[in-house]
């Protein structure tokens, strides 16, 4: 993963993180243990399938660029298919506290996602790939294509 990526990765993970262990504070106070570990449990969730998501993401942009946006929804969908099928396999245990799980899921998330948009917009990103044969020519660049 370039540096950009990898920077970006971990500007929107550490403030998940933060949020995660947040909640399982919070989580242990209200609901003992089974509350901690709900919250680590979903932190744990988010980081991986927004991580995941991110990685393909950013591989896709530059290996398949015109299929980026049809991507991106087919992965926001796939993370959700993946999701119930990760809460239907889970549903009746007590392991962890569901309810702790569900709130720190979505507070994850959130800030996840807030964190990533910050992170890219902050990015300098380049849209454009600088011409590297104009510094050759004197700052005029070379003529590719058919003149007359």
């Amino acid at each position: 993963m370039p540096s950009n990526d990898a920077r970006i990765l971990a500007q929107a993970a550490v403030p998940t993180a933060a949020v995660g262990a947040v909640a399982a504070v919070i989580g242990a106070i209200v609901a003992g243990g089974e509350g901690a570990i709900g919250a680590v449990v979903a932190t744990l969730v988010v980081i991986l399938f927004m991580g995941i998501g991110l990685y393909v993401l950013q591989r896709t942009a530059k290996s398949l660029p015109h299929l980026f946006q049809a991507m991106g929804l087919m992965l926001y969908a796939a993370q959700i298919l993946l999701l119930f099928i990760f809460l239907a396999a889970f549903k009746n245990t007590t392991l962890f506290n569901p309810r702790v799980f569900a709130i720190t899921l979505v507070a994850g998330t959130l800030a996840w996602i807030a964190a990533q948009t910050h992170a890219h917009m902050k990015s300098k990103i380049l849209y454009v790939e600088p011409d590297s044969g104009a510094s050759s020519t004197g700052g005029k660049p070379e003529k590719t294509g058919h003149s007359s």
